[in-house]
């Protein structure tokens, strides 16, 4: 898919899908009638308010979206300040791939369950000190495959576009002897413009 479809909410993405899938930590806000069973720890036949659990993602956005919400989401913790002070140290030097495969996409999701709005600024600051490096990646051919496999799927989607657009630049670069010429509407342009300035004169 492209990059534009598969990072936007979209209902046949599958980056979106996986992601989502993902599960967060969540407190239930109040009993569930015959839900016991989710909570492998408990008899109960309800599930209790007060159970800290996980959910998917896609399941805790639904439930959460009405005015009494039967769930309270927290947020996982690789987004979480002890994470986010690591990645503000030397995001560069952070596996991502290790942390999550979908680490923006599922930033963008959990970043409003953060009142203080520090996990939004925290993704958008490691994309810009990573960023740097993709761009180094995809200039060197020769780079470090362990730095590679330390992206995550929003990255290695950018390296691998930027590295064939930089190979394609190259051949061209190094194998396009054809003369370029100008295009017929602009040589014509120029005749019609010499013909009204013989004209003034």
């Amino acid at each position: 898919m492209p990059l534009s479809v598969s990072y936007t909410p979209n209902y046949y993405s599958l980056e979106d899908i996986l992601a989502t899938q993902e599960r967060i930590p969540c407190r239930v806000a109040q009993t569930i009638p015959k839900m016991g069973h989710l909570n492998s720890s408990s008899v109960d036949v309800d599930l209790q308010e007060g159970t800290v659990m996980e959910f998917p993602l896609w399941l805790v956005n639904e439930v959460c979206v009405s005015r009494v919400p039967i769930l309270n989401p927290d947020l996982p913790k690789i987004y979480k300040e002890s994470y986010r002070e690591i990645l503000k140290a030397d995001a560069c030097a952070v596996d991502l791939h290790r942390l999550n495969l979908h680490f923006y996409e599922l930033g963008s999701y959990v970043k409003k369950f953060d009142k203080k709005n520090d996990v939004h600024q925290s993704i958008i600051d490691t994309f810009r000190s990573r960023f740097r490096q993709l761009i180094n990646l995809a200039d060197n051919s020769i780079s470090d495959p362990m730095v590679q496999q330390r992206l995550d799927t929003l990255e290695r989607k950018l390296f691998n576009d930027a590295y064939k657009a930089r190979v394609k630049l190259n051949i061209w670069l190094e194998h396009s002897a054809t003369v370029i010429e100008a295009a017929n509407m602009v040589v014509n342009h120029k005749k019609r413009k010499r013909i009204n300035l013989e004209e003034l004169l």
